[in-house]
């Protein structure tokens, strides 16, 4: 029996390029491309449409979109336009979004499990080809419905997966969300605490923790060379931990290499910038948060992830030879 099996694409090729790693994904029995959005860099919408139109059995997520810049309405047309490109093949990944980037381009994220609530419920429902009024506290809409005119009618299956971090969003994620996206440069052991959470929201809502699908974001550098793999992911890691003090915060790394970290990155990083305070990720730690290493070495540690409880590892390749890393997880 194939195991299910992801790739994540965000910034680190041209986009054209992806579009042909995606067609090699499928022809290799990957189930899904997962499109980024989180640094100012590039959106997850166009890319997904890109991949959509050149495949034909390969699942398209966002991984993922935040519920604050786009309104509800045009959020819930964008992805029944995408729908209409590829029936049934597209997921919706969503997420908090974080700061201090959010709050850069002016956005207060004021109760965050509020606001993600009311985009899922109102969102569902557009979805569902309802006709919706609903007066929350973020999302106030007043009889709308998707508009459908020229074209299917029915209601849509786009499944709402939650990118979620933190312990609140994580418990709301199993009451009412399809799935999660469990976040990249966490340990595995890190899933545990989050199958209890989840389950504990799951009841909530009279479901189970095996009702809620959970595809993980894996950073997975592979090279035949161990050393050349390790070094593309610590490039990767000395910006992000940076940047996303969520993510460091949820890899447990001491908060003094972070801040060392941050006082010689500026925003955004420089690849200079980098090169000098990337010797301040330990291989201990890219070891036990990412999949790097030679192919045998990168598949013992996403079966890591699949024993603590990840349903399909998303593989985010960080450099070098995507596909050596397509084949190194191939089920087809």
């Amino acid at each position: 029996m194939a195991e299910r099996v992801a790739l994540y694409l965000q910034d680190a090729h041209q986009l054209r390029d992806g579009l042909e790693y995606v067609r090699y994904a499928e022809q290799r029995g990957f189930e899904a491309v997962w499109q980024a959005e989180s640094r100012l860099v590039r959106d997850a919408i166009v890319p997904m449409a890109a991949y959509a139109a050149v495949t034909e059995r390969i699942k398209v997520g966002s991984g993922v979109i935040n519920n604050w810049t786009r309104n509800i309405g045009l959020l819930a047309a964008t992805f029944l336009t995408l729908d209409d490109l590829a029936p049934d093949r597209i997921i919706c990944g969503i997420g908090a979004w974080w700061d201090p980037l959010a709050r850069n381009v002016g956005i207060n994220r004021s109760k965050p499990l509020t606001a993600m609530k009311e985009t899922i419920t109102v969102l569902r429902r557009l979805l569902n080809m309802e006709r919706v009024t609903f007066h929350g506290e973020f999302v106030n809409v007043d009889g709308i419905e998707l508009d459908v005119v020229h074209g299917r009618k029915e209601p849509r299956n786009v499944p709402i997966m939650v990118g979620a971090t933190g312990d609140q969003m994580m418990e709301m994620t199993g009451e009412l969300a399809d799935g999660v996206v469990l976040n990249y440069c966490v340990p595995p052991e890190y899933n545990l605490k989050a199958l209890e959470l989840l389950e504990k929201g799951a009841k909530k809502s009279g479901r189970r923790l095996e009702d809620i699908d959970r595809p993980q974001l894996v950073v997975c550098s592979v090279d035949q060379d161990h050393d050349r793999a390790i070094d593309t992911t610590r490039e990767l890691l000395t910006q992000y931990l940076a940047q996303q003090p969520h993510i460091a915060k949820a890899s447990g790394v001491s908060p003094d290499v972070v801040a060392q970290i941050q006082s010689i990155l500026g925003w955004p990083a420089t690849h200079e910038q980098i090169r000098r305070a990337k010797h301040l990720v330990p291989e201990e730690l890219i070891l036990r948060i990412t999949a790097s290493g030679t192919p045998d070495e990168a598949r013992a540690k996403v079966d890591e992830y699949r024993r603590n409880g990840c349903t399909c590892p998303i593989l985010y390749p960080v450099g070098g030879d995507v596909h050596l890393l397509i084949d190194t997880f191939a089920q087809a």
